[in-house]
């Protein structure tokens, strides 16, 4: 257990680095003056004089050669340094960490409630003995996977808001101003843990050791709940993993819907006026919550089902 651990630590510090140059290089390395293209994002269009470049030249170390640029800023990312941004003046990690709360509670409860929707639409749909019904319930997930995230947001505005009255419409004000933008950004992953976690139910429903619980005399429902959805899970567990970075991108399409503070609209403004460091330090943070969360699931697994510990492979 300890070597497993130890291996997925690695590869999680590895695809972190990797992210890291990635970035950089996509950064860094694209045609065009960096330096004159965040001057004229966040200087009032480009109304910065050569002197002025050149000092921000100098202050962002465009002036060294590029391993010495790389070094140097890879040194003070490790140490949480992403420079300041060229928009306010401030220091990156401390404008993300300003917004990283609003966006930390939205996530969090729209994954909560994708994977009650989810996973409650699946036990149902899989569970039911009818056949009608169970083909309603599976046509429901590629319907909510294919509608656009905007668009649901201003369907969810029209109706719960204006037509109903029973949330704002926009806003962080308190639990009430959280529902809608949660639900909107819950409603596509949690269809996907439905999609994946369904076909797998399914397929262990057909699994002998379910007629062999039934003809223990265990009830349908506890076969169903206690060992063909333990049997089931680990397919949808390992995508919750993968979607925590949708978590932090379908963010930046619901705070500009329902006008939150957060990383989105902190990413909007940055990309916007072409604040290079401040697009690096977001970008980077979306890859470590990725890598988290797969290391979460990788460390989850072996819980689920021994049989990893050994080395078995799901993917």
């Amino acid at each position: 257990m300890t070597r497993y651990i130890g291996i997925r630590v690695l590869l999680a510090l590895a695809v972190a680095w990797a992210a890291y140059t990635v970035t950089f290089v996509i950064l860094y390395l694209i045609p065009g003056d960096p330096v004159s293209a965040m001057a004229a994002g966040g200087m009032d269009g480009g109304t910065a004089s050569a002197e002025r470049l050149e000092a921000l030249r100098e202050q962002y170390g465009f002036n060294d050669p590029l391993p010495v640029q790389y070094a140097t800023h890879l040194l003070a990312a490790v140490r949480g340094d992403f420079g300041v941004s060229v928009q306010t003046g401030q220091d990156v990690t401390t404008a993300i960490g300003q917004v990283l709360a609003p966006t930390a509670q939205l996530a969090s409860a729209a994954l909560v409630l994708a994977l009650l929707l989810g996973g409650g639409l699946a036990v149902a749909a899989s569970y039911t003995r009818s056949a009608r019904l169970r083909d309603l319930l599976l046509s429901l997930p590629p319907v909510s996977v294919s509608l656009p995230t905007f668009w649901v947001g201003l369907l969810l505005i029209q109706l719960f808001s204006f037509q109903l009255g029973l949330f704002p419409a926009m806003g962080d004000d308190g639990i009430d101003a959280l529902v809608l933008p949660a639900l909107t950004l819950a409603l596509p992953i949690g269809a996907m843990i439905a999609q994946v976690l369904a076909r797998s139910l399914l397929e262990a429903s057909g699994e002998p050791y379910v007629v062999t619980a039934r003809a223990k005399g265990i009830t349908r429902g506890a076969v169903h709940t206690g060992h063909v959805l333990r049997n089931a899970l680990l397919p949808a567990l390992t995508m919750v993993g993968l979607i925590a970075g949708n978590l932090l991108a379908g963010s930046v399409i619901v705070e500009t819907v329902f006008a939150r503070p957060g990383v989105g609209q902190l990413t909007v403004q940055a990309v916007t006026l072409q604040d290079l460091p401040v697009i690096q330090g977001v970008v980077v943070l979306g890859a470590v919550v990725f890598i988290a969360a797969n290391l979460a699931v990788d460390l989850l697994l072996p819980l689920v089902d021994p049989r990893v510990r050994v080395g078995h492979s799901y993917a």
